[in-house]
């Protein structure tokens, strides 16, 4: 992925992240239903992605096509997506559906990291049934069979799955891209494990814990960082002392070495 879609993509995220986080699957489906807009039409994905076009133009046009059909919070995060720069004009498809997942995402995390763990593994076992027959995947990649047909045949393949991780199987099996609805599957279980970190708090130590003192760091970390976490607790006795607890892209380091690399740094300044 280019830089200068990175960089947007990442913007984007940062600024939406209350409205992603309180988006439902509605928001989900009607994003998936614009990215099949422009996945069909190589004019628009050029307008809407033109750099010689004002920012305003841009939302402009994506309001006169989407506007009063869908949702308010799927008309802010369309909005947020022309309005940057991208790369390719590929690239803000593929950032629709990003951000499509992520708000499916966003519902099994409500669960906590079981609701994460649930979506992860429908869609694993999905995965490794269709794996596992070549009959399936000539049924799921068979350009004469209807939409409806497959959704039917991944619902029997897939009875346990819940809605988010049923609305990304139906995605896959029915508009994959380019891709085959294994690989899409695939792409999509990254995006949940990404998101998984920001469950799992790792926690470097200099001597082994005890029981308790694990429970009450749980607890204290929980309260930091507004959420329950799972600790994987490590022991490595180059920190020196002091704790590094680092939850997703977010890192608490108050070890000894970090704080004598720091001095020596002033000192050498």
């Amino acid at each position: 992925m280019a830089a200068v879609t990175t960089e947007s993509l990442a913007s984007v995220q940062k600024e939406l992240a209350p409205t992603l986080a309180q988006a439902d699957l509605e928001v989900a489906r009607e994003l998936f239903a614009v990215l099949d807009v422009l996945d069909s039409s190589a004019g628009l994905r050029r307008s809407l992605t033109d750099p010689s076009r004002e920012a305003g133009d841009r939302v402009a046009m994506v309001r006169s096509l989407f506007g009063g059909k869908v949702k308010a919070t799927t008309m802010e995060i369309l909005d947020a997506l022309v309005s940057r720069r991208w790369s390719k004009e590929r690239d803000l498809g593929d950032a629709v559906e990003t951000l499509a997942v992520v708000v499916v995402v966003v519902q099994a995390e409500r669960e906590g990291l079981a609701g994460l763990e649930k979506l992860e593994s429908a869609l694993l076992d999905f995965r490794r049934t269709v794996a596992s027959s070549h009959e399936v995947q000539r049924a799921l990649t068979d350009a004469q069979a209807t939409p409806e047909a497959k959704q039917k045949l991944a619902a029997q393949l897939s009875p346990e799955a819940g809605a988010e991780a049923r609305l990304l199987i139906d995605r896959a099996v029915t508009s994959p891209r380019g891709l085959r609805p294994a690989q899409l599957i695939e792409r999509f279980i990254e995006q949940i494990a990404a998101r998984q970190q920001r469950w799992i708090a790792l926690v470097t130590v200099a001597k082994e814990l005890d029981p308790s003192s694990v429970q009450r760091l749980g607890a204290s970390l929980d309260r930091y960082f507004g959420r329950e976490l799972k600790l994987d607790v490590v022991v490595d006795p180059a920190v020196v002392g002091g704790i590094r607890v680092q939850v997703g892209d977010e890192v608490v380091d108050s070890t000894m070495v970090t704080k004598l690399n720091d001095l020596n740094r002033r000192l050498a300044s």
